[in-house]
């Protein structure tokens, strides 16, 4: 079994927008309703036995049950048949806002999240079930909402079928994304190919064990003086008018470019680094570390952990083994010999004083993570019979970069999400 997830364009009505709208702000009731009785059963457990909390009480009933995701579920299937609001939804989407609500719990449970906040706005939901044939040439038919236009810009691969559909709502638009699954049974990757290691960086956004170093766009960094001045125009609006709406929706949709930019160059660049190897290890960063650190800022504008959700993605598309391995001490070993190099972030190339090896810092780091990355998986490689890590036609046309760093820019920083 595989499922992808395609993403359409839709263009609502006026009436058909109005609906979904509505439908929006009534999850929102439904799930901040729904987290507010878990979160006050919860406070009524947590005083002495002989005192209340000075802050708030919370009185509830010694035998009253616990609010559970099956409870309230029942709870709200009885509700929809007296609150008018709430029939006027369909079914299966409130459903799903509980079933949101108990994954933010099991996060909390299991993952070491924190407690789950009450929302200001919903921005999508979720059809679990779509009728056969609910896509067309150029429309999608959408439960309770009938046959929307949608910009199909690429069809349904044969063998799929959709079977979920998530409505977002977004600040150029809507768009619909959809669940397609097959019956098909996907082999594991195995580690064989051309190996390349990849070290994520500020002065470089990634640095290859081939020596290529692709430049970092500032995209946010690039665009501060620009919001600047339109959150200052928001400013100077008076308070809840329609032009402070208006200037409102410029900044959202500024923000929403930005976003379509970075994430523009992420698959620009995980693509061209699968074009080059059958298998890319890369370090296992701490990135809530790094977001928290003095660089946070520049930390997020990369956006080191979509970049590496997106290469791994691209590269099981592609059947490109992708692994990743510790990151502690990438930058202090040399790939040649081994041997431990002290260096300071105010070093930028790495000089050996064992092997007397010299290359661009960035660049051994990637060597190091290679060769870490060759050696989990070497077993498995022998096992198999590949051939060797750096034999054939590909890796003398690579190895020929070896220690010639070049600035390569993929894509072009102003350009937009394709």
């Amino acid at each position: 079994m595989i499922n992808l997830t395609y993403e359409y364009r839709i263009y609502p009505d006026q009436q058909q927008a109005e609906l979904m709208t509505q439908w929006l702000e009534t999850c929102l009731h439904v799930y901040n309703y729904a987290l507010g009785e878990r979160r006050d059963w919860i406070k009524s457990r947590k005083c002495d036995i002989n005192a209340c909390s000075l802050g708030g009480e919370y009185i509830i009933p010694v035998d009253a049950p616990k609010p559970t995701y099956y409870q309230q579920k029942r709870n709200l299937t009885a509700a929809r048949k007296v609150i008018p609001t709430l029939g006027a939804v369909h079914s299966q989407v409130l459903q799903d806002v509980m079933g949101r609500l108990e994954k933010a719990f099991n996060a909390l449970w299991n993952s070491g999240h924190g407690f789950p906040r009450f929302k200001k706005r919903f921005r999508s939901f979720t059809f679990p079930q779509l009728g056969k044939e609910s896509v067309g040439e150029r429309t999608i038919k959408l439960p309770s909402i009938g046959e929307v236009i949608a910009t199909l810009h690429r069809p349904i691969p044969d063998g799929f079928e959709a079977k979920q559909a998530r409505v977002v709502r977004r600040p150029s638009g809507w768009y619909v994304q959809l669940v397609l699954e097959a019956n098909i049974e996907v082999p594991d990757i195995t580690p064989s190919g051309y190996a390349i290691g990849i070290d994520l960086g500020l002065s470089s956004f990634v640095a290859t064990s081939e020596g290529e170093l692709i430049a970092r766009p500032r995209f946010f960094v690039e665009a501060q003086h620009r919001l600047k001045g339109l959150n200052r125009a928001v400013s100077r609006k008076k308070k809840g008018s329609k032009n402070q709406q208006k200037a409102r929706q410029k900044v959202a949709r500024f923000y929403e470019r930005i976003a379509n930019r970075r994430k523009d160059f992420h698959r620009k660049t995980a693509h061209h680094l699968c074009n080059h190897a059958g298998m890319v290890f890369a370090e296992d960063l701490n990135l809530k570390g790094l977001a928290k650190g003095m660089l946070g800022k520049h930390c997020l504008d990369a956006g080191w952990g979509e970049f590496l959700d997106t290469l791994k993605w691209v590269a099981w598309k592609r059947g490109v083994y992708f692994s990743k391995v510790p990151a502690s001490g990438t930058s202090q070993e040399c790939p040649a010999c081994g041997a431990s190099v002290k260096k300071d972030l105010s070093v930028r190339v790495h000089h050996c004083p064992e092997c007397g090896y010299q290359t661009d810092r960035d660049v051994a780091s990637g060597q190091v993570i290679r060769n870490r990355g060759l050696t989990a998986v070497g077993h498995i490689v022998d096992a198999c019979g590949a051939e060797p890590a750096f034999g054939g036609n590909e890796a003398g046309k690579l190895k020929s970069n070896l220690g010639k760093p070049a600035l390569y820019p993929i894509g072009s920083a102003s350009g937009g999400c394709h």
